[in-house]
């Protein structure tokens, strides 16, 4: 059980990136499809960090191939983000094409990349090492105090600053002068343009925003959970994965704070067909189908209940013209 609980952090660790990403993109007023293939971009440039700072060194810096990694990974997701939003924001075509190009593309891009660039040379070795020596290097000492140490102590790098986003994501959300801005323009950019709001900077910057921190959840997966053991059918499981994410954000009610328990529930769910035994092979769909299930529940109340508190943006998914205004 204790075992359980930390692959669910850590694969939650994947989502929490995926869903505190598009949060912040569709506060902006555009819902992103494109996430997939934004996470798969992360894992492509998260892995060429890993490469580049240890192809060649003797005893490269755990630190610094970390940190390059992270950069590497927000790098390529921001790229693509930034292309959807010129896309979406500077020529209005619509968000659900756009988002679906995107997705394709980026997961079209990552399977080449990583096997005819990043995987080259033998350095699956290389990533294997990183992913277990430096991306899931744990406080020394955290195995005497049990469980609780082991569980929520003994996690990755990567878990932590999932944790620290989603929470800073909450404040400025919510607490701040930007968050207040991010949130009139998601709900009436109209009004907000008013008012003197710069839209279109607003819209530019989080979309990209959102996109870098997406990306994140490609290299928690490739370098987190997988542990640098890199696949051929990588792109295709970051996939599922983006849209879970994408599904995470219906489920917590576009609060980046509750999406750190979803996160988790998300990654207990995703891991369950692979836990529970005497379950046959045709059962496994079933067990997999159930966040998408409990997504669809949530959706649901939060219709019924029609508050606005749990609602979507006004203006999600709607391109802004402002010589309409």
């Amino acid at each position: 059980m204790e075992t359980f609980f930390i692959s669910a952090i850590t694969f939650g660790a994947i989502f929490l990136f995926g869903c505190v990403g598009e949060i912040v993109t569709e506060k902006a007023g555009h819902l992103n499809l494109g996430i997939p293939g934004i996470m798969c971009m992360g894992a492509a440039g998260g892995c060429l960090g890993v490469r580049l700072c240890t192809y060649g060194v003797a005893n490269p810096s755990g630190v610094l191939t970390v940190i390059v990694a992270i950069l590497f990974a927000m790098i390529f997701a921001g790229l693509l983000g930034a292309v959807y939003a010129f896309f979406t924001v500077s020529l209005r075509v619509n968000q659900n094409v756009t988002g679906l190009i995107c997705t394709t593309f980026g997961a079209g891009f990552t399977s080449f990349f990583l096997n005819t660039v990043v995987l080259a040379d033998g350095a699956s070795a290389r990533l294997a090492f990183a992913g277990l020596n430096y991306f899931n290097a744990t406080i020394p000492g955290v195995d005497k105090l049990g469980w609780f140490g082991n569980i929520f102590l003994g996690q990755g790098v990567l878990v932590y600053l999932a944790i620290i986003i989603a929470v800073v994501a909450a404040v400025v959300l919510r607490y701040t002068k930007v968050g207040l801005h991010l949130r009139a323009i998601g709900e009436n950019p109209a009004t907000a343009d008013a008012v003197g709001i710069p839209v279109t900077q607003y819209k530019y910057t989080f979309v990209i925003i959102g996109a870098m921190i997406a990306g994140l959840g490609g290299i928690g997966y490739t370098m987190g959970y997988m542990r640098g053991i890199v696949g051929s059918t990588v792109d295709t499981t970051i996939q599922g994965i983006g849209w879970l994410s994408i599904a995470l954000v219906i489920f917590t009610l576009w609060k980046p704070a509750l999406s750190i328990l979803g996160s988790i529930v998300f990654g207990m769910l995703y891991i369950l067909s692979t836990r529970i035994t005497g379950i046959t092979f045709e059962q496994i769909p079933l067990l997999d189908i159930v966040p998408y299930a409990v997504t669809i529940l949530v959706l649901i109340i939060t219709s019924i209940v029609g508050h606005r508190e749990t609602q979507a943006p006004a203006s999600l998914g709607l391109s802004y013209f402002r010589e309409d205004r």
